[in-house]
């Protein structure tokens, strides 16, 4: 603790920060410290670089990453770049960031009061963010549910038409992504969330009336371009929350709900579906009508629950808003000091068509993109028609429900491990390559099994398959910390989410009615996308590895003047910067 303390007290040019709980900025002089040019090439070379010693990890500490084995009283203030007079200018709040009357590059804060700060956010924006995928899942996905209830033969439609309406789905959820991520950053993702989901929940609660084909599509269409954006749209709102460090684990909480969606609603299934002939009408209208009023009223509360931003929570039913002057203050400059590209951008302001276009063409964030178009294909088939595989192998409807949940349980707990594992060891490309190598053995055994096999034998399979860790949580965050800037990092997650539903779209058309009902064609499919993409995982990895070697070898040829130089007078910005690294 006490290497720590002297370590964060000589980040400054010639003084030494006395970061004792009593100190509030004051600065006092130390001949012992470096001097002030070996101490701005320290910060270079670790903090504006970004590698400085990593924090011991264990699964609590997710949740408050930089704690350690820290007491209570101890100061919470890391060091950072605004520590350095020198370098602090370059990295100022802009005079259009909404929390700058609380930026203080003095301030200094406990632990005893970070932590149970980081709860109460944790409450108020994690807490929320994980029921609004709820809602959202429970509306996109209770298809899968009907299904089970005779929906298709209801309505006179076949595997292909239910094909088409995936397909029709995923697209308008796609051409929604990036449209629906600019009118957030516009207007705010405050407003724009609970306006999404009431909309959606009226078109979804509608589904009641279905008359035919012509309706399912319609609606189908209907919910994909109201859905469309609220992933990157939440994804955005928590990064003016959280830490880079900390936001991974709470994406991975977040899409904990999307796959704890898939456990509760088949449960919700098993009771709603058994309303079939009442009123004379089929249980799955029941289910489509009763799930849109649940997401409706929660779509109601988010107008309430939700706040702009750490220092605007105040509002006509919330007055005295959620936190104190000074909680606010640990909030901005917590947030800050670990990623000073956050305040770039007011949370109301409108990226513009050249800021669009500038982050479209970063073409450093272009493999992960990559990853997001084909990453969790081999699983997407066999996940899309579970329940309808469960009664071809001759489960009825209730069973199949309730039999689908296991491996949404399984997959919940991996993927939360493996965002662990992945903070743990700082590694995202070689974990993307574990999961790819989980697929392979089951996809090659549902290719390979014989037409008579037990059903339990079938079953145990596909639940090993959909028990996979999910990577997406992890590359998400991989996403947003190789944006670097707040406009790139709204329109990256946009993109990367938009490949993500090209992919969904691509999975929604492997299996097919002409190689039913063993689709042994499309598995076969799934085991050369699966080995492809253990090779695009190691490609990335080698890109990103070379690119920051490439960047050290020039950097470290250059002296302390000329780096001084380059910051002085540098147009680059972002992830261009010669002076930032990407996460691999």
């Amino acid at each position: 603790m006490a290497k720590e303390k002297q370590e964060a007290a000589s980040i400054n040019t010639s003084t030494a920060i006395d970061y004792s709980p009593k100190s509030t900025g004051e600065k006092t002089q130390n001949s012992d410290t470096e001097n002030s040019e070996e101490i701005r090439q320290r910060i270079l070379a670790e903090q504006v670089l970004g590698n400085p010693k990593r924090p011991e990890t264990n699964i609590a500490s997710l949740w408050r990453r930089q704690r350690g084995n820290h007491k209570p009283e101890d100061i919470a203030t890391q060091p950072s770049v605004f520590d350095d007079p020198e370098l602090a200018k370059y990295f100022q709040p802009s005079e259009k960031y909404e929390n700058r009357h609380r930026f203080d590059p003095s301030f200094r804060w406990t632990w005893a009061e970070e932590i149970p700060l980081v709860r109460r956010i944790d409450w108020k924006v994690t807490a929320w963010s994980c029921l609004a995928f709820f809602a959202l899942d429970l509306d996109r996905s209770n298809i899968s549910q009907a299904n089970t209830d005779n929906f298709l033969d209801d309505l006179g439609l076949d595997t292909n038409d239910y094909n088409l309406g995936q397909t029709v789905f995923r697209i308008s959820f796609l051409l929604a992504e990036l449209p629906s991520q600019l009118v957030s950053k516009k207007i705010g993702p405050d407003r724009w969330i609970p306006a999404q989901m009431i909309l959606w929940s009226i078109v979804s609660g509608g589904q009641f009336w279905l008359k035919g084909r012509s309706s399912f599509l319609a609606t189908r269409a209907l919910i994909g371009l109201l859905q469309g954006g609220f992933i990157p749209d939440v994804i955005l709102y928590m990064s003016y929350f959280f830490k880079g460090t900390e936001l991974p684990f709470r994406l991975a909480l977040f899409w904990m709900a999307n796959r704890l969606t898939d456990v509760v609603a088949p449960l919700l299934a098993y009771g709603l579906l058994r309303l079939r002939g009442y009123h004379g009408y089929e249980g799955w209208r029941w289910l489509f009508l009763l799930e849109g009023i649940l997401t409706f009223v929660i779509g109601v509360w988010s107008v309430f629950a939700m706040a702009p931003s750490p220092t605007q929570t105040r509002a006509l039913w919330r007055p005295k808003g959620w936190f104190t002057e000074r909680e606010e203050k640990i909030m901005v400059n917590r947030i800050l000091r670990d990623d000073p590209s956050k305040s770039d951008m007011h949370n109301r302001q409108a990226i513009t068509l050249k800021l669009l276009w500038e982050s479209l063409c970063d073409y450093d964030l272009w493999p992960i993109y990559i990853i997001g178009l084909t990453f969790s294909i081999p699983a997407g088939p066999p996940d899309q028609y579970l329940t309808l595989t469960l009664r071809q192998l001759g489960f009825d409807t209730f069973e199949s429900n309730l039999l689908s949940i296991p491996c949404q349980v399984a997959t919940t707990a991996n993927m939360l491990l493996l965002t662990f594992i992945s903070e743990r060891i700082n590694q995202r490309a070689l974990l993307g390559i574990f999961v790819e190598i989980w697929f392979l053995p089951c996809v090659i055994a549902l290719a390979l099994l014989p037409s008579g096999i037990n059903r339990w034998a079938a079953y145990a399979v596909v639940t090993v398959l959909l028990s996979y860790p999910s990577p997406h949580p992890m590359q998400v965050g991989w996403c947003s910390r190789n944006s670097n800037t707040v406009r790139t990092r709204t329109v990256s997650a946009a993109v990367y989410n938009m490949l993500v539903q090209v992919q969904s779209i691509i999975s929604s058309n492997i299996y097919r009615k002409d190689d039913r009902p063993e689709y042994r064609r499309g598995n076969r499919v799934l085991i050369g996308i699966a080995a492809m993409n253990i090779v695009v995982y190691a490609s990335v990895k080698l890109y990103y590895v070379w690119r920051n070697k490439s960047r050290d070898r020039v950097w470290n040829v250059m002296s302390t003047e000329e780096r001084q130089t380059y910051l002085d007078t540098t147009t680059d910005k972002g992830s261009k910067r010669l002076d930032f690294r990407f996460a691999s």
